[in-house]
């Protein structure tokens, strides 16, 4: 990890009350010295400033940010990757939760995405004949994905109360169902508002702002249905009526369609580096995680190679393999040399150092929860057969890879043990043929399987899929069970989470339970549970 991380500096009851003005800080339009206001304001520079900042601070664009925000937390617990450092003993990989490195998930969501939106608001006033409504719609958008990403993390999330502060200057969060029932209603106001007209400034804006579709409303409108169909497919097991009736709104084709083909995916296109890549490259603090060799390995998947480089090291050399979470790692170098992630679509690297790309869903993402509520018989879902096969198949051509048909048609291949010749404490290889976490679903359809069996088998390749989203993958692992995963080598929690449980959520962070200790208490008491990693949250009810 960069040694010189600094954390801001701001109190959370400022930020939430204050709306963080952020003084300390460079504002968006530094560096444009020399321009006069009605300069500024005949190009709308002071709306497309915080829009560029809102999108790439969703999945933050800074290296260490990142780390901190996504990468040492659920990238590693979905599998997708691990870290070969120690960082001076117990840590998040093996559920030590560093209370240092989980505060940026928040610190984000509330600075740099809220507080951004609010700069929005704010800037626009100068522009009072413009109405701006996809421009604000494509930040309510970006504004439930960023909440709703931190409470699949936390649980309780500041939401609908930001910057609304009680006489006792606390700020309450929404419980986890209040949150999710807020982001289908603003979803609603966001597909609403991008359905109206633009005028003049709003449609500048949305083409000089928009880091993701270049302006075009119809398919932001796609990606808002697709959203609200994967927040119904995750709340299924907890409401299963509202789940129904978002879901179906969602496969309604006269609500605006979903994102069912490449086209349409949804990137946040940085222009530079994706904030991975020095975290592999140059700290080598990344590396790919077990499960994605033995998995994809097993099934000779041909994606395999788009999402790992063999490994260097002497001991396997030439292998796709990675490294099993909370391993004991006897130095920084032991595992270095084992596979290096990375994300080599047909389209390009996501992982780029020139062009990176951060996935926010993909059209195979679509198909897989479309096969899901098929299950379910929602309106309009279609065939769950059609719906797998259409995601594997989608995915394929994302990835640039051929032989969709014969890889649907394997009815033999299963993950792949997964063995170390490294291994530095006994029971690092115990995930032989039987063992409870090695699955034995294989990829082709079985209309006769089990309703669990027909789970595991679109969960399997939903996960592989969504590649490289290490935070939905591990929201759709806690939610279901699949694809199965290793569980940790060592478990440095003191008891807090099982071991074979996993770990179910991230626990709140000091420096938000001492800035506001009644929010806090107030927001622990909607968990069910301690405030600890061993509770689930509100929709992880199977």
């Amino acid at each position: 990890m960069k040694k010189n991380i600094k954390l801001l500096g701001l109190s959370f009851a400022a930020m939430a009350l204050l709306g963080s003005c952020k003084k300390n800080f460079e504002d968006f339009n530094t560096g444009l010295s020399g321009l006069t206001d009605a300069q500024l304001n005949a190009d709308y520079t002071k709306a497309i400033g915080p829009m560029k900042e809102v999108q790439k601070n969703l999945i933050n664009q800074t290296d260490w940010i990142y780390q901190l925000q996504q990468n040492l937390n659920a990238d590693v617990y979905s599998g997708y990757f691990m870290s070969p450092s120690s960082y001076g003993g117990d840590n998040n990989t093996n559920y030590f939760m560093k209370d240092g490195w989980n505060d940026r998930i928040m610190i984000n969501q509330l600075d740099d995405v809220m507080q951004k939106i609010r700069n929005f608001d704010d800037n626009i006033k100068v522009y009072p004949s413009t109405q701006f409504n996809h421009s604000r719609a494509v930040l309510t958008i970006l504004g439930v994905i960023e909440a709703h990403k931190v409470s699949d993390q936390h649980g309780p999330v500041i939401y609908t109360k930001f910057g609304k502060p009680n006489a006792d200057l606390s700020i309450d969060y929404d419980a986890q169902q209040a949150a999710y029932t807020a982001f289908f209603a603003d979803l609603d106001d966001a597909i609403n508002k991008l359905k109206a007209a633009e005028n003049g400034g709003d449609e500048a804006t949305m083409k000089g702002g928009d880091l993701v579709y270049g302006g075009n409303a119809a398919k932001w409108i796609k990606l808002a249905n697709s959203l609200r169909l994967r927040f119904a497919i995750r709340i299924r097991y907890a409401d299963a009526a509202k789940a129904k009736i978002e879901g179906e709104k969602a496969l309604n084709p006269a609500n605006g369609g979903l994102i069912e083909a490449n086209e349409d995916n949804a990137f946040i296109n940085y222009g530079s580096a994706h904030p991975i890549y020095n975290v592999i490259n140059e700290w080598g603090d990344c590396r790919s995680g077990a499960p994605l060799g033995a998995i994809l390995g097993g099934y000779s998947d041909p994606r395999l190679s788009k999402y790992m480089r063999p490994a260097a090291d002497a001991a396997v050399s030439g292998q796709y393999i990675g490294i099993r979470n909370g391993i004991t790692l006897v130095d920084n170098d032991r595992y270095r040399s084992y596979s290096m992630p990375i994300a080599a679509s047909a389209s390009g690297d996501y992982f780029s150092k020139t062009a990176g790309k951060a996935k926010l869903l993909c059209a195979a993402e679509t198909w897989f929860l479309k096969a899901e509520a098929a299950t379910q018989n929602w309106a309009n879902a279609g065939d769950v057969q059609v719906n797998y096969e259409n995601g594997v198949k989608v995915s394929f051509d994302e990835w640039g890879v051929a032989g969709a048909t014969t890889y649907l048609a394997d009815n033999t291949s299963k993950a792949k043990p997964y063995i170390d010749p490294k291994a530095a404490v006994a029971g690092q290889n115990d995930v032989l043929a039987g063992s409870p976490y090695l699955s034995s679903i294989t990829v082709k359809w079985d209309g006769a399987a089990t309703a669990e069996q027909k789970l595991e088998r679109i969960i399997t390749q939903k996960w592989i899929a969504t590649y490289p989203d290490g935070m939905e993958a591990w929201s759709e692992f806690r939610r279901t069970g699949y694809p199965k995963l290793f569980p940790v080598i060592n478990n440095a929690s003191g008891g807090t989470i099982s071991t074979t449980a996993f770990i179910r959520r991230l626990p709140f962070c000091t420096k938000f339970i001492n800035s506001n200790p009644n929010g806090y208490a107030r927001a622990v008491a909607t968990l069910g549970g301690p405030d600890n990693g061993g509770t689930k949250l509100w929709w992880d009810k199977k």
